[in-house]
């Protein structure tokens, strides 16, 4: 798999396990509001006072459907309503009571993909790889270790192309040196690129470009 499309699959996957857990909280503490509200309607209707008492708090908890909340609810006096009780609970006691298992899973399997993701691209380094191919013993070799079936002269010129700092040559640059005595050899190195092409393009991430025919490059697609 392409690098970028690897780094890709991994953000797609923290966003999905952020959405995932997210929405889990928000189900969770839209259940605990309601429980909240109606122990609390329960309690105030029982003592006929908008008043907080010992005796509300302990009424207010007995109506709690939540087991997890009783205990961990409480009332506090909203000013902007005119000192009306307000039940309360922690952020923290929501997501608890929360169900993250799907959301702890995906980011399991995030964490792995980005432990694979930076395997990959380690080997890569060490491989002295660049675009899925790297140059071992005279020999192109792929991301898997296999050998690029070349033949002498797309071997010659993929070598040129590597070994250029730019990996950028120029027309006049790669005639000269595979076809010295030839006067003109641009049929012969159009014929050459257009075979190397396919064969490049099917074992690695890059791709041969050229530029209006004056010079060729080595890209990754």
């Amino acid at each position: 798999m392409k690098q970028r499309y690897a780094v890709v699959v991994l953000f797609a996957m923290i966003v999905l396990s952020s959405l995932v857990s997210f929405t889990s909280y928000k189900t969770t503490k839209e259940q605990v509001t309601q429980d909240l509200n109606q122990a609390l309607a329960k309690a105030l209707d029982e003592q006929q006072s908008d008043l907080i008492s010992a005796d509300t708090i302990r009424v207010f908890n007995s109506h709690l459907q939540i087991e997890e909340l009783k205990g961990r609810a409480v009332l506090a006096v909203d000013t902007k309503k005119g000192f009306c009780p307000r039940p309360q609970v922690s952020a923290a006691t929501i997501f608890s009571l929360s169900d993250q298992r799907p959301a702890m899973a995906l980011w399991a399997m995030a964490f792995l993909w980005g432990f694979f993701c930076m395997y990959q691209h380690r080997r890569s380094m060490s491989m002295g790889l660049f675009g899925g191919l790297a140059l071992q013993e005279g020999r192109f070799v792929d991301v898997k270790g296999h050998v690029v079936k070349l033949t002498p002269m797309q071997q010659q010129l993929m070598e040129m192309l590597w070994l250029s700092p730019s990996h950028q040559l120029s027309k006049a640059e790669i005639c000269d040196a595979l076809w010295p005595k030839k006067e003109d050899a641009s049929e012969t190195l159009y014929t050459l690129i257009r075979r190397l092409k396919p064969v490049i393009e099917q074992h690695s991430e890059l791709k041969i470009e050229s530029e209006r025919g004056k010079s060729y490059s080595l890209t990754i697609r």
